[in-house]
């Protein structure tokens, strides 16, 4: 069975940054789809300027341009915070043994040991962790064991199993920031370049970022 990606975040707004990258994966490792799961109550950064239902709104408008994607509402529908273990437990109640990737950036798995129950995460998915080309990762010595002992360097090692396994993916770098662009609507600058167009049309009309906190 092809693994399904997980690409969760607060998309405060959802912006090329997010899914350029995410179709890189899904080509590359040639995933059944990627589920995009906006984070209802984000545990671990400020709260998130737009309103929950106006995020789940412009992923939705995101997503439905993008072959290959799905949004998933899990999040929103559960209530309390919004930590990754609990999302994974729900979706390998739903999978079974179905391979589950899970997306992330380099900062956020190195910043993984800080998450909710951490530990268990390793056996509800795969890591995918996407890196600039170029990028290597340090020497085996170098790294934590339980990341050692886990990484794979060939992606057909990722249907061996149903979780588990870290898996470096280089992706294409995108010089752009949920932060940035919201600074620069709420300035009343260019921004439409960095995101899909439904979501700027839909950020306009509703004026979501206009005279809020950034």
């Amino acid at each position: 069975m092809q693994s399904i990606g997980i690409l969760g975040g607060t998309f405060d707004p959802i912006h090329y940054g997010h899914l350029r990258p995410a179709q890189e994966v899904l080509r590359a490792l040639d995933l059944a789809e990627i589920r995009v799961i906006p984070a209802a109550n984000p545990p671990h950064r400020r709260p998130p300027v737009a309103t929950s239902e106006q995020r789940l709104r412009m992923v939705e408008l995101a997503v439905a341009g993008a072959p290959g994607f799905t949004v998933d509402d899990r999040e929103f529908r559960r209530g309390g915070p919004s930590y990754t273990v609990l999302t994974l437990e729900s979706l390998r109640r739903e999978f079974g043994e179905r391979p589950l990737c899970l997306l992330m950036g380099l900062d956020a798995f190195e910043g993984i040991e800080t998450w909710h129950q951490w530990q268990r995460l390793p056996e509800l998915a795969h890591f995918i962790v996407m890196t600039r080309p170029g990028w290597e990762f340090p020497a085996g010595e170098r790294l934590p064991p339980w990341v050692r002992d886990r990484l794979v360097r060939e992606t057909s090692q990722l249907a061996q199993a149903s979780a588990g396994k870290i898996y470096f993916q280089a992706v294409t770098p995108q010089d752009i920031s949920a932060t940035r662009i919201r600074e620069a609507l709420a300035r009343g600058e260019p921004a439409e370049a960095w995101l899909p167009s439904v979501v700027f049309e839909y950020i306009r009309a509703n004026r979501v970022y206009v005279n809020r906190g950034n």
